[in-house]
């Protein structure tokens, strides 16, 4: 499963790359049969925000390592660099540019973007 990973590179600026989860059939939930599961990462905390239409930022760092799960509406998240990524409902982006140049993001569409962060330790 691809997933968007924001990072900041050696020059401080931050840029956009895919990464990809690896699945192996585990036991995960016994009596149900095994299924694919991912890798674990550890996790601080999870919590939830609502960006009403409209809404954009100036460009900042993340504020930690943290993990953002789109649940519905849409954004755009342009790295230090200029390029632009949407982010839809089921996408998802690691945002480790807690350092550097940061990133900007804007709510796109007339729905408020609702996103699950977790954010990692």
């Amino acid at each position: 499963m691809d997933y968007l990973f924001l990072g900041t590179r050696d020059d401080g600026q931050s840029s956009f790359e895919t990464r990809n989860l690896i699945f192996a059939q585990a036991d995960f939930a016994p009596p149900a049969p095994p299924m694919g599961v991912s890798p674990a990462i550890p996790a601080k905390a999870l919590l939830f925000l609502t960006l009403p239409p409209g809404w954009r930022d100036d460009a900042h760092r993340s504020p930690r390592e943290q993990i953002a799960l789109c649940l519905s509406g849409r954004m755009r998240v342009r790295s230090s660099t200029g390029d632009a990524r949407i982010v839809e409902p089921g996408g998802m982006w690691h945002m480790a540019d807690t350092s550097g140049a940061g990133h900007a993001s804007e709510v796109i569409g007339d729905e408020p973007a609702r996103l699950a962060i977790v954010q990692l330790v």
